[in-house]
């Protein structure tokens, strides 16, 4: 889940980072300040700045007439509903810190750089040198020294380096705590009078993780969007995660949204990738992308099924996964054939192809056979299924 600017700004002071004093609007509200400051926009994007999110504002006028012209302006194609009021700091420089997990080392990664601002990834990219990263044991945590070994090998000295290093502690160590997988200052502030505060920051918590932190809502007020990205989600999207909060037990419910006509169940790692491209390849039109696995139970199958299917202009559903071994196909097909039964269709009808070989196969073929199910064994690909269904 990503967390909007004005969100990442309420947890950075909690762990003693400063932020500029500002206030936060929603469409409608009048803002209680005639001081020159910033208006930004609140959007799950980057690049804000050069799309006109971010606005220097000196008066009064100005600040109600960019209010008003900033909600009424997409960012990026994302509809503006909150936007805030900073006040403006005189920055002497500007530093990048940040944090991430890095799937590939398979362990996170702590990163600064000595310039920061809107730039920061071209420079770096164009000079690496001025990036300086090291990785770090996740179970051992990262320490006040190692902070400032990687801030000293930037050139920092004196009370800059233990400014810094201390600050650079202090949101690694929320990146650990949140169990975040980006956190990101960019820029952090150098001010005239040798404070540091944090101009921007971008923080993604693991989905898997949110139920682990309450206080997002109880402390923060923050409340758990599902699918986090810069995409709206839509309520389909939410009923799903719902069904696949029901119980712990396996996969079923990662679902985004489509504009199509063909439900999809689909599953096995790159398999469901490759089903939901063979299915465009062939000409059909997905009313969704999809994630099944880890034997899910009965009764989330059929809830997932019913929901695809209840979707407006969604005809028939798909149902094809790779050869599974932690799932059993038995448990699938009831799942299946239970959703269509209860919406009350025929399911030799509804059930456009049914390709899942593995785990107790004979017996969900059995069920299938007796609805009039045609099913697909091993010996039919991944594609070949996928040109059926369509």
């Amino acid at each position: 889940m990503r967390l909007y600017e004005y969100e990442a700004k309420k947890i950075l002071p909690s762990r003693g980072i400063a932020v500029p004093r500002g206030q936060v609007l929603s469409p409608g509200e009048k803002i209680d300040t005639s001081r020159p400051g910033v208006l930004k926009a609140q959007v799950l994007s980057g690049g804000r700045q050069k799309a006109g999110g971010v606005v220097i504002v000196s008066g009064p006028d100005q600040i109600a007439d960019t209010v008003q012209a900033l909600f009424q302006k997409p960012i990026h194609g994302l509809p503006v509903t909150k936007i805030i009021w900073e006040e403006f700091i005189e920055v002497e420089r500007e530093f990048f810190l940040g944090a991430i997990y890095d799937s590939s080392r398979k362990s996170p990664l702590v990163f600064f750089s000595p310039e920061g601002g809107v730039e920061v990834e071209l420079l770096t990219e164009k000079d690496p040198g001025r990036l300086f990263y090291r990785d770090f044991d996740i179970l051992q945590g990262f320490s006040e020294y190692q902070a400032r070994e990687l801030i000293a090998e930037a050139g920092l000295q004196g009370s800059e380096l233990l400014k810094i290093s201390d600050i650079l502690y202090r949101m690694v160590s929320l990146f650990l705590d949140l169990d975040a997988t980006i956190l990101e200052i960019n820029p952090l502030a150098q001010t005239k009078d040798g404070n540091y505060i944090a101009l921007d920051c971008h923080i993604d918590i693991d989905d898997d993780a949110l139920y682990r932190h309450k206080e997002l809502e109880t402390q923060f007020g923050i409340l758990k969007r599902e699918g986090g990205g810069g995409r709206q989600v839509t309520e389909l999207e939410r009923q799903a995660a719902a069904i696949d909060n029901l119980d712990h037990r396996g996969v079923a419910g990662r679902v985004i949204e489509f504009d199509g006509n063909l439900a999809l169940l689909i599953g096995g790692g790159g398999a469901s990738l490759a089903a939901f491209d063979a299915i465009r390849r062939h000409g059909g039109r997905p009313a969704n992308y999809c994630e099944i696995g880890g034997n899910p139970t009965v009764l989330k199958v059929k809830e997932l099924t019913k929901l695809l299917l209840s979707k407006p202009g969604v005809e028939k559903i798909a149902v094809i996964m790779n050869v599974v071994s932690n799932t059993r196909v038995d448990l699938v097909a009831r799942g299946v054939i239970k959703g269509v039964l209860e919406l009350g269709r025929d399911p030799a009808k509804t059930i456009a192809v049914f390709r899942i070989p593995g785990a107790w196969e004979e017996e969900g073929y059995k069920i299938l056979a007796r609805y009039g199910v045609p099913y697909c064994g091993r010996t039919v690909s991944i594609d070949e299924a996928a040109k059926e269904a369509v």
